[in-house]
């Protein structure tokens, strides 16, 4: 279902993204550690990078590890990025019409969060029942209990982040969004001891810049926007640290098995903190809502397709990360931003006034910068 789906959407595309080439300076010097930081920005854990390239010394003909490469192309990798890409910019259309119909803000965002959660349990049981789809994880008890908090974090971060989308502009909420960064190095020094380079520090500038200037005129009616997806920021950062810990314990990555299994088992345990959730905020609406759902095919349609993109692009940019270095990641993850967030805002008539944009451009590239800084400050000069 999920993968004929996004096929569609595929074909239908008119326009391919290439695989980004890193350097070869920085895959050599600190390929490692700048894996890890795009990796800790998009909240995961941290598995061994697959290698992308090698470089015969004889002829220094670029050639592909992995299959599916044409002339220095991976056709596979290109189609990760337009199924990422296509997924995480439909996922905020449809949802933030799911919410609209549904009330908006002083609707049912957490009802919706939560059955979006439920939509992708239902895919990832989907592909363990079904042979020869995806081998289920042999984790333990303590496995789960140890997955808890990743589990809560992330129940808290996405329905946050609907709750953003649903009480202000989505191009305003994926800006504030663009600071998690800024999140993450503070509670990677603070709560959890960790050392962040002063270079990295630096970079969080440009960031924390960007966002005020780009917030400047949307204050005025998106408080409730700016609140929400600053939360969802902060458990996004707590998601991402909990979730290196986990990596680190003993045995944990090969009882799952894959990355796929580790996102899926997240994923059910996130459903399960929200459903109370949902009950003691909006279940004595629960009637009303599913007689709307019932009714109304904004709300029925949305829905279901808005929980299938978010499973889907947030599996696909794992797919992505496997495949690529870290800078390349940074690249297409910075440009899948700026097309969210412009693309988005003129598919559902959002302002782009000129300082907004400005603003989503300068925080937007301190991003960038913020996760490949360390890559350029311990570069060798050639």
């Amino acid at each position: 279902m999920m993968k004929l789906l996004i096929a569609a959407m595929c074909l239908a595309s008119a326009a391919a993204v290439p695989a980004f080439k890193p350097s070869k300076t920085f895959l050599k010097t600190s390929r490692s550690e700048a894996f890890n930081s795009a990796l800790e920005i998009r909240g995961g854990a941290a598995p061994a990078p697959a290698t992308t390239m090698a470089v015969t010394p004889a002829s220094s003909a670029t050639k592909v590890s992995k299959g599916g490469a044409a002339g220095g192309f991976d056709v596979g990798l290109g189609l990760y990025f337009v199924f990422w890409y296509l997924g995480n910019y439909y996922y905020n259309i449809v949802n933030k019409r799911c919410l609209l119909a549904a009330g908006g803000k002083t609707g049912f965002p957490m009802t919706i969060s939560t059955l979006q959660l439920g939509v992708g349990v239902i895919y990832a049981l989907f592909l363990w029942i079904m042979p020869d789809a995806r081998a289920a994880p042999s984790i333990t008890l303590e496995d789960v209990v140890s997955m808890l908090p990743v589990g809560f974090c992330a129940a808290g971060a996405h329905s946050a982040s609907v709750f953003a989308l649903g009480a202000g502009a989505v191009s305003f909420t994926q800006i504030v969004k663009a600071a998690e960064p800024a999140f993450a190095a503070v509670l990677s020094t603070f709560v959890y001891g960790k050392q962040i380079s002063k270079a990295k520090w630096l970079s969080l500038i440009p960031v924390i810049g960007g966002v005020c200037l780009a917030s400047v005129k949307e204050l005025d009616f998106a408080w409730s926007a700016l609140i929400a997806a600053c939360v969802a920021n902060l458990f996004a950062a707590f998601k991402g640290n909990e979730n290196k810990k986990l990596m680190e314990t003993e045995g944990i990555k090969n009882r799952l098995g894959t990355v796929g299994n580790q996102f899926a088992v997240t994923t059910i345990l996130a459903f399960i903190f929200s459903v109370p959730v949902m009950i003691l905020k909006e279940g004595s609406q629960w009637g009303e809502f599913v007689e709307m759902f019932k009714t109304n095919t904004d709300i029925s349609r949305n829905l279901l397709l808005s929980g299938i993109y978010f499973y889907g692009y947030n599996e696909l940019a794992t797919l992505t990360i496997k495949k690529t270095s870290a800078i390349t990641q940074s690249v297409a993850n910075t440009a899948k931003r700026v097309i969210v967030i412009v693309g988005v805002a003129i598919v559902m008539g959002e302002s782009l006034d000129p300082m907004k944009l400005l603003g989503c451009g300068i925080g937007i590239g301190g991003v960038f910068l913020y996760s490949i800084i360390d890559s350029i400050v311990k570069a060798p000069v050639v």
